[in-house]
């Protein structure tokens, strides 16, 4: 009688599964490693301050701290969200410039060097998010559409925006707008300005999408392989397009919070802000790659530039060091990155 016996699994087979079980799980530690290890680097960064500057440590600077990052947090996380998709959005620095401007010239009088349109501050703030959503359209189009290079589109789109930005303002800064203007930054809850609350409260949501809704792992799914993310059923290119707006309108808030805390509008507002964006978000473990990173390891990657700027700025380091500082962390962050993934970066 035949032998109808099943054989055996070899050794080689059988480890296989392990084997490969156990490199996904070193990598998976490796990466959160990666991003909660700016937690003791903070810490040991504020005990550092401790020591330059007697007032550091201080309630008064921590709140400072928070205050002068709430807008970069914005544009953070506007970026973080497309760099998970595995895209770029160059052109946030200048929608945090062009978007407030534009709610400001449209409640100005003419003699403020406003529009002359008198509109209510209400529905200028209104026009602040939109004007921001209206500029990450565009460039979702122009990206997910016609399938432009979304580096070269934002690029090109920064420098539009900048351009008009200084020809709508005419070089001036703009004062005297509505109390709506500032008072996300000048109103404070619990001694903590509402531009913090508000920051908190953005990347809150933001991280809880991206765990447990649908849409979230989406865009993870999308920015690992955006061919089988759409094989599996993902509407790859409203997504994106979603994206786009969605990152467009949190710049411009950023911009509100950036105006409420100066205090006024110039023709370089967000200039070269980008670099910073992007040092937060890559030493936060959003990968360059697309398809990984969290909005918690965003989120300490902007609190961890805030204090490095106090830091320098109460030990009275010039402000080009302090550009050339973060360059320098953000080629840090590059390189550990390629050793937590393991792979080459594109």
């Amino acid at each position: 009688m035949a032998d109808t016996k099943a054989p055996s699994a070899s050794p080689a087979t059988s480890k296989q599964p392990l084997k490969v079980s156990s490199a996904n799980a070193k990598s998976v530690l490796l990466r959160r490693a990666r991003e909660l290890a700016l937690v003791p680097a903070l810490l040991l960064l504020l005990v550092l301050g401790a020591f330059v500057n007697d007032s550091f440590l201080t309630e008064r600077n921590l709140i400072s701290i928070l205050g002068a990052s709430a807008a970069l947090a914005m544009v953070v996380l506007a970026e973080s969200l497309v760099l998970i998709t595995g895209k770029f959005d160059l052109s946030l620095e200048s929608v945090v410039g062009i978007a407030p401007a534009v709610g400001a010239l449209l409640v100005l009088p003419a003699a403020a060097s406003g529009w002359g349109t008198d509109l209510p501050a209400g529905l200028a703030v209104l026009a602040i998010l939109l004007v921001g959503a209206a500029i990450g359209a565009f460039n979702g189009v122009l990206v997910v559409k016609f399938k432009l290079n979304a580096f070269i589109v934002t690029l090109a789109m920064l420098i539009v925006l900048r351009g008009l930005l200084v020809g709508a303002t005419k070089g001036k800064t703009l004062f005297g707008m509505p109390d709506a203007f500032y008072t996300l930054a000048t109103t404070t809850f619990l001694t903590v300005p509402l531009s913090v609350w508000l920051a908190a409260a953005a990347f809150g949501v933001a991280g809880l999408m991206l765990r447990y809704h649908r849409w979230g792992r989406a865009l993870y799914a999308i920015g690992g392989n955006a061919d089988a993310a759409r094989a599996a059923g993902i509407r790859v290119d409203r997504v994106m397009l979603a994206v786009f707006v969605i990152a467009g309108a949190l710049a411009a808030a950023g911009g509100l919070l950036q105006t409420g805390y100066v205090g006024a509008i110039n023709a370089n507002q967000g200039q070269n802000m980008i670099f910073t964006v992007f040092a937060a978000a890559v030493i936060g473990g959003i990968s360059l790659d697309g398809g990984k990173g969290t909005m918690f390891g965003a989120l300490t990657g902007v609190l961890l530039l805030g204090v490095v700027q106090n830091l320098l700025t109460l030990a009275q380091v010039p402000s080009f060091w302090i550009q050339a500082i973060y360059g320098g962390i953000i080629l840090v962050a590059l390189m550990i990155a390629r050793v937590t993934t393991g792979r080459a970066q594109d």
